[in-house]
């Protein structure tokens, strides 16, 4: 039997990993967890079970809950030892309330999971992480390969948005898929190897703890959507690297609620993504752009938010 199966041999009897003796114990750990919840439904559980399968190590895990109501965090915080609810206080946004779960683990663990909770783990997931990151002692951040329900390849690993391309994709991307810009920027047509990127979705991360504090965290500005794009941009400013790791694989569930409630998520997409573009253009004289910019969104997001309940409304008279 492989070492890393042998590890991984001893269950938790419900959902996780088995008590750790006093030998374990002396041992420092590498390595912890921290997703982020707001009533995250069966989602979790998968998440808790087959989390048990994508490492020999046995990390904490950290609840950042952004107020959930469905009593799910509390549940599988109760059942599981290794299980932390951490309550944020309120929505505080994606970034705010991983910023405040990563305050809440000892320094010298050397790499945090940032994760959502509707990942589904497959087996090594992040035992292949962690031994990419011997591989690249500069990489700040580092991402598997996301699967889809059906199986299909999410484009995971992208390059940053200039004002050209971020332009081109948002306005041609949902009626001409194969536009320039939108194939640059998702990096569909990229060999799927081992490499640097511009950024990682941050549906899975693996990052180094130096590299994070590095950067001071997430921007919390970011209430949700944008927030990974601009982390490693910054990431790679700093001058770490963010590393796909197709090695890796993970099931991205996507058990958020986005689809139900476009009329907030959609302008949270586009505000975000207004955000991202004028801090890299700060400038006085580029004013104008920033102006044309914000209008511009403005108009998608109205098409896009109309769009988005017609879809809604038809699917449920179904």
């Amino acid at each position: 039997m492989a070492a890393g199966a042998e590890r991984r041999a001893v269950r938790h009897l419900r959902l996780g990993w088995a008590s750790v003796s006093p030998s374990d114990s002396a041992e420092r750990p590498t390595l912890a967890v921290v997703t982020v919840t707001y009533s995250p439904g069966e989602h979790l559980q998968h998440f808790i079970s087959t989390l048990a399968t994508a490492t020999g190590e046995k990390p904490q895990v950290i609840l950042a809950d952004n107020g959930s109501t469905d009593g799910v965090p509390e549940l599988i915080a109760d059942a599981n030892a290794h299980v932390r609810l951490l309550r944020t206080g309120g929505n505080i946004g994606y970034g705010g309330a991983i910023n405040r779960a990563v305050a809440e683990i000892d320094p010298e663990i050397e790499f945090i999971v940032i994760v959502n909770p509707d990942i589904r783990w497959h087996t090594d997931s992040i035992d292949e992480l962690l031994a990419a990151a011997r591989r690249w002692p500069r990489a700040g951040a580092l991402g598997p390969k996301v699967l889809e329900p059906d199986g299909s390849l999410y484009p995971s690993a992208r390059s940053v948005p200039g004002l050209l391309d971020g332009a081109g994709h948002a306005i041609l991307g949902t009626i001409w898929a194969g536009n320039p810009w939108t194939r640059r920027y998702r990096q569909e047509n990229e060999q799927i190897s081992e490499r640097t990127v511009g950024w990682l979705s941050g549906s899975c991360l693996l990052v180094r703890r130096a590299a994070f504090d590095s950067i001071e965290g997430f921007d919390s500005r970011y209430f949700m959507y944008m927030e990974d794009v601009d982390f490693g941009d910054r990431m790679g400013r700093a001058g770490w690297h963010n590393v796909f790791v197709p090695s890796a694989e993970v099931t991205h569930a996507k058990g958020h609620a986005a689809g139900r409630h476009p009329e907030t998520m959609l302008p949270a997409h586009h505000a975000s993504a207004y955000r991202f573009q004028a801090d890299r253009h700060p400038h006085w004289w580029q004013a104008p752009l920033r102006v044309a910019l914000k209008a511009g969104l403005a108009i998608r997001c109205r098409l896009a938010v109309r769009s988005a309940l017609r879809e809604r409304d038809a699917a449920q008279a179904e």
